[in-house]
């Protein structure tokens, strides 16, 4: 029972850590990923685009780094009063769980985000670097007069990361502030990750043949994001659907 107080404690810890410094980690953040895409730069050149115009291939770089941030502050700005949303109907629906009214929720110890909540919390914050990583690490910088298949492998690759860090950005938020429609959010957002997958696989291969070994690496990138989304799903899916504190916070209801 110690233990249990003391990681709901951490836990909560954790998240007034997040409500309180939204700006800090925005700051951080753009500090951080400037730095990163200023080194892709620095080694961007390839035997396949042996030049970089370095002003054309900044322009890319700039929403990877801004769109984040501001999706963040965004969604911190719509999501400020969560007390006066009305609640989302649910995932699932069930016969096992009553409406309940904000100041019956508000004595209740599974309101808020606390415990497992908080850890999801952190999984969303860190999809952000996570992804943008990839792409650095995944995609050069864009040269002079590339092959048509780089030229749409690079706009595609751009398209994933600057929408998906987007959305998990907004996702992250709304279970912040315990917005009702966060569950739903989460979900949209799994759908549109693996959608996005699927598109870059359908538009790049319209462009053009791949090099054999960027065909390779390409397969199996998309695969393991898929895996990563679908490992994702069928962990906290359950959660979403059966956890007192997200029916409680998010859904406002509890346990008959």
């Amino acid at each position: 029972m110690f233990y249990k107080y003391k990681l709901r404690g951490s836990s909560q810890a954790i998240v007034l850590g997040l409500e309180s410094g939204l700006g800090r980690i925005g700051l951080l953040w753009l500090i951080l990923a400037s730095l990163a895409c200023a080194a892709r730069l620095a080694t961007g050149s390839t035997a396949a685009l042996p030049t970089v115009d370095m002003t054309l291939a900044a322009a890319p770089y700039l929403f990877v780094i801004s769109m984040p941030v501001a999706s963040l502050l965004l969604a911190d700005r719509w999501f400020r009063d969560p007390d006066r949303t009305a609640s989302s109907f649910p995932l699932w629906r069930s016969r096992h769980w009553r409406g309940a009214s904000l100041e019956e929720l508000r004595g209740n110890p599974s309101y808020g985000v606390a415990g497992v909540m908080a850890a999801l919390l952190v999984g969303l914050l860190l999809n952000i670097p996570l992804r943008v990583g990839e792409f650095l690490m995944a995609v050069p910088a864009l040269g002079t007069a590339p092959p048509a298949w780089f030229a749409a492998l690079h706009r595609w690759m751009l398209l994933d990361t600057v929408l998906l860090t987007s959305a998990y950005a907004v996702t992250f938020v709304a279970a912040l502030r315990r917005m009702p429609v966060f569950p739903r959010l989460l979900v949209a957002v799994w759908t549109l990750d693996l959608a996005m997958q699927l598109a870059i696989a359908r538009g790049v291969a319209t462009a053009g043949p791949l090099p054999p070994e960027v065909e390779v690496a390409l397969q199996s990138l998309l695969t393991g994001n898929m895996k990563k989304v679908l490992i994702s799903v069928s962990i906290w899916l359950p959660y979403l659907i059966l956890s007192r504190r997200v029916n409680a916070t998010y859904r406002r209801r509890l346990p008959l």
